[in-house]
């Protein structure tokens, strides 16, 4: 295949990667009864006049399933940290004890798990819409790369099976990622 097409493909596949990638990452903030830092570490911290990210202000240990202990770095954080987690959607009630904050995460009702399946396979579907859109703005440029002359219209049909195994990867990918979410959710 020609160049162009390989650019157009390794372009696609690029950013299908980061549309799966982003994905994990907001599955990985959905939470399950078990403590974890990535429920926390991006939380916005108002320090010293700017917005932090908390994981740049503090240290992260999971001492038992559910508990959460954020040691900061600058003990005069404490109170912008527990700040920022009281204003959080995240429902938890910080405890300090002037050197380390403590969250402890209340086990899930079977109610409050399904409304979280159901929001993580939200999030999986804006997951494989942004790999089809990624697709179709491929698809396009290799449409517009044929009718100027640039590469035959085998090379098009070549290119098109590659971006749809490409895009059949991607998209399985992120089912898979759900249905571990999804079990480890409901606790099977």
């Amino acid at each position: 295949m020609s160049e162009l097409v390989d650019t157009v493909l390794a372009d696609a596949a690029e950013k299908m990667h980061k549309a799966v990638e982003h994905t994990q990452v907001e599955f990985s903030q959905v939470r399950t009864g078990r403590a974890s830092p990535s429920f926390v570490e991006k939380l916005a911290v108002e320090y010293y006049g700017s917005e932090v990210p908390l994981q740049q202000l503090a240290g992260f240990s999971v001492p038992e399933a559910r508990m959460l202990v954020i040691q900061p770095y600058d003990v005069g954080s404490m109170k912008a940290i527990e700040k920022a987690i009281q204003h959080s959607d995240l429902g938890l009630n910080p405890s300090n004890d002037g050197k380390v904050i403590r969250l402890s995460f209340p086990p899930l009702t079977a109610e409050r798990r399904k409304d979280y399946v159901k929001m993580v396979k939200h999030m999986a579907e804006e997951g494989r819409v942004a790999v089809r859109n990624t697709r179709r703005a491929a698809r396009h440029d290799l449409d517009a790369l044929e009718k100027d002359g640039d590469i035959s219209a085998d090379e098009l049909e070549r290119a098109e099976k590659e971006l749809d195994k490409l895009t059949s990867t991607n998209v399985s990918e992120i089912d898979t990622h759900l249905e571990h979410k999804e079990r480890e959710l409901l606790g099977e």
